[in-house]
């Protein structure tokens, strides 16, 4: 061997004490200069459609408080926001550093965060997804030391987009999440006739049918104006015209209009600015004519 011995004693498969210690020392530095936040696995990870290669539905029923340490020190990264012919598009990108670890015995279960699942960081109020979780970078400190316990890489390096809501399911239990995400639902406003009994209660199931076993429809209140309307979200199924009921309230309305013009507050997608490029873009082209763009 041409190295010296006593400088480099690690051999490949024995954990040392100096490995330990630069491991402490990791943990302990991302405790100082990281942030806390929340890891939420996907719960529906074998249930794929193969046609498509993608979950028919994701669902985040828990999260995991850890910390991690933020690299972007000055701004996002990633192509930022710019329109397309889709609308306006937002696609910041971060990359977070978590140990392995701390990982391992915060998150049960779980051997190393998987691309797909969600990281809320509560000081930014974003979701961001995990596209790929990098072992063996600089970050991760190539190899210090020899190769000791996971190959003596300390951290796992976490490259991440920020997540684009689509109607996943995101009931986690912490008050913190679930109340920030229910504002992202699409919602349905339900225009209320006169003469209903009680009150919808926000967060009950509303529902049309004999019962909730047999509804039609169902949904979650978002919020409820006493007579007028009731705004839902996470709709199963199609309401129409008829009598809506609440499960926990036995609120007893008729339908008059069913409208999906809720107000949204989407900052994952900027709907409200896409709205706005449509509306101008009306003012422009008339959509009503079979070839806005030249002779009938």
């Amino acid at each position: 061997m041409a190295t010296n011995f006593y400088f480099n004693n690690f051999p490949a498969n024995q954990i040392t004490s100096e490995q330990l210690l630069v491991e402490d020392l990791v943990i302990e530095a991302l405790k100082i200069y990281g942030m806390d936040v929340y890891y939420l696995p996907r719960t529906t990870r074998d249930e794929v459609d193969y046609l498509f290669g993608e979950d028919t539905l994701k669902e985040y029923r828990t999260a995991h408080p850890i910390e991690m340490y933020l690299e972007n020190t000055t701004a996002m990264d990633g192509e930022g926001d710019f329109i397309s012919k889709f609308g306006l598009e937002i696609r910041d990108e971060v990359t977070m550093l978590v140990s392995r670890l701390r990982f391992r015995y915060t998150v049960n279960g779980y051997t190393r965060p998987r691309e797909g699942d969600l990281i809320y960081v509560p000081m930014m109020t974003s979701f961001f997804e995990i596209t790929n979780v990098e072992s063996e970078n600089n970050q991760a400190m190539f190899y210090t030391l020899g190769r000791g316990r996971g190959g003596n890489v300390y951290v796992y390096a976490l490259q991440m987009k920020q997540f684009v809501f689509s109607s996943e399911i995101i009931n986690t239990g912490v008050k913190e999440i679930d109340v920030v995400i229910r504002d992202y639902y699409p919602k349905t406003r339900l225009s209320l006739s006169a003469g209903g009994t009680g009150k919808f209660v926000n967060e009950e199931i509303v529902y049309q049918g004999a019962n909730l076993a047999f509804a039609t429809a169902q949904a979650l209140v978002y919020d409820y104006l006493p007579g007028q309307y009731v705004d839902v979200y996470r709709i199963q199924g199609n309401f129409a015209s008829g009598i809506v009921k609440g499960n926990t309230s036995s609120a007893n309305w008729t339908i008059s209009v069913v409208s999906d013009a809720a107000t949204m507050n989407n900052v994952f997608e900027d709907i409200f600015d896409n709205a706005r490029i449509e509306a101008s873009s009306d003012g422009i082209i008339d959509f009503t004519e079979q070839n806005p763009f030249g002779e009938p």
